[in-house]
């Protein structure tokens, strides 16, 4: 049954990133990945809520498995740092990837402290 709900939320999850993505690139350009970021960022903040609120498993496979899961993109992310550095944007890699992080982690621990509020 957990594979149901992991799939399940993937089904979301993946579309959602797809769209977000679109948008972002629509509206701010392609000269920096902001709809990976954004969907990143998303996914810790849900992630961290998730798991903060100590949800039932299959709640949490749902979510944090699957949705979260589909919705994130480290392999994206990866090559997006990838391409930069092979352009010889080498400060923009490197920015990419501490913003990724540090907002990464800071949005998984909002959710964290935002869950323990509840």
């Amino acid at each position: 049954m957990t594979v149901l709900f992991v799939a399940l939320g993937a089904a979301i999850g993946a579309p959602l990133r797809y769209l977000t993505d679109r948008y972002v690139q629509a509206r701010y350009g392609t000269g920096f990945p902001w709809g990976t970021l954004a969907v990143n960022v998303a996914g810790s903040l849900v992630l961290g809520l998730v798991l903060g609120m100590r949800l039932p498993s299959g709640l949490t496979a749902l979510i944090g498995t699957g949705f979260c899961g589909a919705l994130t993109t480290y392999s994206t992310f990866s090559w997006e740092t990838l391409t930069f550095a092979r352009q010889g944007e080498q400060a923009k890699a490197f920015a990419y990837v501490l913003v990724s992080v540090l907002a990464g982690l800071g949005a998984a621990t909002l959710g964290a402290i935002l869950a323990a509020t509840v």
